[in-house]
This record gives structure tokens, sequence and C-alpha cells, in this order.
């Protein structure tokens, strides 16, 4: 596994760790494949029967790491929605333990964990807009059905970051923690999945998404061809210019 994405299994559960604190977890293209590559493992793995995804201390993950982001080469295939693809379809049950700020891709992975629980500091934020970009992970879908038109628009248009007590209001996280809890807190569900019966839980599961399985691929796609056009377009050239060189977006000529 890449050495910014740590992998471990006890007491059957395949914990999946992002660990590259001193750049807040942003997620480059050689950490997506590491992840993705852990999540076919424990697929794979009969003994493993639950998913845990976690970040470091204080940051669950800052979202992609743009440097990396723009350097991609036009056309180039995305380990990020090769990640999602992946997490969306994943037939065990995964659990997600978010602390510290969840920006992006840290948000919408999460629409596709069974349970989220969070630490009490936890932030999150859905910026695509503000980048010059739009949805992915099939949010454009899921998120108006989770909570109304109405507070998705807010989320997406805005782009304003949000808590945890926000998030668990809006559905996106299960329960709140102490930040010193949280870890021990998601341990204990994920370990308790590990303990149910495994085929009748995986079943549980595809039964739960068996309605919108289809409709979510297809939003998937749709987004994933929009963000790629705008990908390469000059307002997300603008955006990760002026982030680069800290300075506010001037989006006034577009």
């Amino acid at each position: 596994m890449a050495d910014q994405i740590s992998v471990e299994v006890m007491d059957r559960v395949l914990s999946i760790r992002m660990d590259r604190p001193e750049k807040k977890n942003a997620l480059t293209r050689t950490m997506y494949i590491a992840m993705t590559d852990a999540l076919r493992q424990a697929e794979a793995n009969a003994a493993v029967r639950a998913i845990l995804i976690t970040g470091t201390a204080d940051c669950f993950t800052a979202g992609n790491d743009l440097v990396d982001f723009a350097n991609a080469a036009p056309g180039e295939s995305s380990p990020a929605i090769a990640f999602l693809q992946t997490l969306a379809a994943a037939e065990k049950p995964v659990v997600a333990a978010v602390n510290g700020t969840a920006i992006g891709i840290g948000t919408t992975m999460l629409l596709h964990c069974d349970l989220v629980y969070a630490a009490s500091s936890a932030r999150f934020q859905l910026p695509f807009v503000n980048l010059g970009l739009c949805p992915e992970a099939a949010s454009s879908f899921i998120l108006p059905r989770m909570m109304g038109h109405h507070r998705a628009a807010e989320l997406l248009f805005l782009g304003a970051p949000f808590g945890a007590g926000t998030a668990r209001e809006l559905g996106i996280v299960n329960e709140v923690y102490a930040d010193r809890d949280l870890l021990a807190e998601a341990k204990s569900k994920a370990a308790q999945l590990a303990e149910k019966p495994p085929t009748a839980l995986r079943i549980t599961k595809a039964l739960l998404k068996h309605t919108t399985a289809g409709a979510k691929a297809e939003a998937m796609e749709r987004e994933a061809k929009q963000f790629l056009m705008l990908l390469q377009g000059p307002e997300a050239r603008e955006a990760m210019t002026a982030f680069m060189q800290r300075r506010k977006p001037d989006f006034s000529n577009f």
C-alpha cells in the first residue's frame, strides 16, 4: 500500500487510514489507488466482515490534492472516480470515523458508507462550485433525497463549511462523539458488525441499496463527465491558480 495510506486487518475488520497529516490528508492519485486496492482486498477476503475508514487525529481529509489534481493529463482515467465506484459497490458494511476536516470527497465519500460517526470538532464542506467544478460521487442525486432540494442546494451552491451537529441533522452522520471517544466508538460499531451473520448482513445491505443503486451509478457517471469537462475549463483553472497563489479567485469575466 502507499506510504500515505495505512491498511490493517484486525478482529475481522479491515481499517483504511488516510495518513498524510502534513497535507491534511489531501488525496493524491497514488492514495486513491491504494484505497481502492484495500477495498477490493476487503471484498475478496472472507475473513474480513467490515471496513473502517478513518483519517489522522485531527483531520479526515482536505479532499483532492489540487497540485496533483491539476497535473492530471486530459482524458486520463481518474483514480478518484474508480475509488468512489468501488466504495459504492462494496458489499460488506463500511463504517467511517470523521475527525477534523472533511472537504469535498471527504464529505461525498461518506454518502456511500453505511455508518458514519463524527467528532464534535469535525467540519464538512462541499466546495465544488467554488472551485469551478460540479458535484461528484452521485451527491447531486443523493443529497436532495436525503435532505430536500433547498438544503442540498445551499450546501452545493454556497459551499460553506458546516459542523458535525448540522451533518447529523441533515442525515450525513449517524452520531457525534467527543473527539477523544470517536475512534473507539467507531471501532466498536465495526466490531459489532464483524460479529453479525455475514451473509445476512450483506444481503440486508444489498436490499437497502437495491432501489437506488442503478440511479446512483448513472448519477455518478453523469457527474463525472461534467466534472472532467469543467476540470479542464477556465473557471477551474482560475480557482486553482488563485488557491495556489493564496488570493481570491476572480470569476467576473466568465
